[in-house]
């Protein structure tokens, strides 16, 4: 599923892999508390979400093992790069998601990070369902057609 970003936004990262394993439902746009080395590291492109996941504790949700490399001038208070971060969000949408989690399947999975037009980093989150096996077939069937079509189309094939 395809989402547009906010207009002025600035694409930093996405999490390639949860379209092909996860179907994307609901999506939210999250802020996290960061440090400010991290901020600027994320300016710097230094983000990969390789492994990382939301889950809920008492006070709020959280993702873990998203990979903000350490910033390359900063000091001895430069961050640790796979700390667990806090996860900001209005209480409706914490409701919304911790009742879907309770659901069985479903999952909170990162989906992107980018820099709004205000200079704030965030983090878009979706709930989503796993797919299964046949379900992965279906969909790498299907983006192999519509490059196939592509190729028809332009005649390079």
């Amino acid at each position: 599923m395809k989402r547009n970003l906010p207009e002025g936004a600035e694409l930093i990262a996405t999490n390639k892999k949860a379209a092909f394993e996860y179907k994307l439902e609901d999506f939210f746009e999250a802020g996290m508390k960061l440090m400010g080395t991290e901020i600027k590291a994320i300016r710097n492109g230094q983000v990969n979400m390789n492994d990382c996941y939301c889950y809920f504790e008492e006070d709020g949700l959280y993702v873990r093992s998203l990979f903000i490399g350490e910033y390359k001038h900063g000091n001895v208070y430069n961050h640790e790069p796979r700390r667990k971060r806090k996860l900001l969000l209005k209480k409706s949408e914490l409701r919304k998601l911790e009742k879907r989690v309770k659901e069985r399947g479903y999952s909170i999975i990162p989906y992107r990070v980018y820099i709004s037009a205000r200079g704030l980093a965030k983090l878009e989150i979706a709930s989503a369902q796993g797919k299964k096996v046949h379900d992965k077939r279906d969909s790498l069937k299907a983006k192999d057609d519509k490059r196939q079509m592509e190729r028809i189309q332009s005649g390079r094939y």
